[in-house]
Formats: C-alpha cells, structure tokens, sequence
C-alpha cells in the first residue's frame, strides 16, 4: 500500500469510528501532537483516538487534498462535532503533517488555531480568553486529564 492509501485508510477508518484500523496505521513508535495533545507517544497517541472516536456521538469528518511521497505526506481534514463539556458545535479545520517508515505513520501532527476551536466549544469564555496561555493550559490539562483516566480504564494502554 502506498502512503497516498495508507491516508484515506486513516481517515476512513476515523470516519467510520473504527479506532483500531486507525491503529493499525499507526507505528509502533509513532509521535501525535496538536495544540491540545502536543506530545504523545506510541500507545498514547493510539489511546487517544480511541479515547476520541468512543466518546463522539454526532462526528462528522471529511478530508481531502493528500499529498504524499516516500518519507512525508500531507492531508486536510475537517471534523464538525459537539464538545462534550458545553454540548456547543464544533467545526474543526485542520491541516495535518505525516512522516512515514516501514509503511506506517511514524509521526503525525496536526495544526488548527486553538483560539478559534475554543471560541466555537467554550462559547463567551473562548471568545474572551480563549488566546491567552492560561486558557489554553487549562484545555491541555482537561484533555491530558481525560486521556489519562481512559488510559487507566483501559489497561491495553498502560
């Protein structure tokens, strides 16, 4: 399978929320960030797709312009949602980077302005202080809080 594929199995699989085929593209070294999860590792990063797709009621994704070559690829992938904590609509624009090696992504990371998204989940309190580093240590905090206790339900991560 070239990375091109290895991609839209990616996205596929995230669309149809099957967190375990989006593993399987995944190495088994492999690095996620984003500005809310800027550091995750191996079991980490794939603990936290299933982590995410479980928790999602009403996802939709879509995601478009792959670009690939043998070391790096790119893709772009928009994902509409309600944030679970204040029930607000989310629609997510987001640009992603990948590395690969042996056939799988080594390294994943993904852009999207943080101030925007806690404008969209956050509502006033996103819209009034959603730029400033506290506000976004909280939403770091928050989400590496929730990753941990479905780490710990989850042993297979541990």
């Amino acid at each position: 399978m070239d990375n091109s594929e290895l991609i839209k199995n990616f996205y596929t699989a995230f669309q149809n929320k099957n967190w375990k085929q989006m593993q399987e593209c995944y190495h088994e070294e492999v690095h996620f960030s984003d500005p809310v999860f800027p550091d995750l590792h191996g079991k980490k990063a794939r603990a936290m797709w299933h982590m995410l797709t479980s928790a999602s009621t009403d996802l939709t994704l879509t995601f478009s312009d792959i670009k690939t070559n043998s070391e790096n690829g790119t893709c772009h992938w928009e994902a509409i949602y309600s944030f679970s904590k204040t029930g607000r609509k989310v629609h997510n624009k987001i640009d992603a980077h990948f590395t690969f090696k042996d056939g799988l992504i080594l390294a994943h990371k993904d852009h999207f302005d943080l101030w925007k998204w806690s404008r969209m989940a956050l509502g006033p309190t996103g819209t009034l202080l959603g730029w400033t580093p506290f506000i976004k240590g909280k939403i770091r905090l928050m989400a590496a809080k929730n990753l941990g206790t479905f780490i710990s339900k989850n042993p297979i991560y541990s």
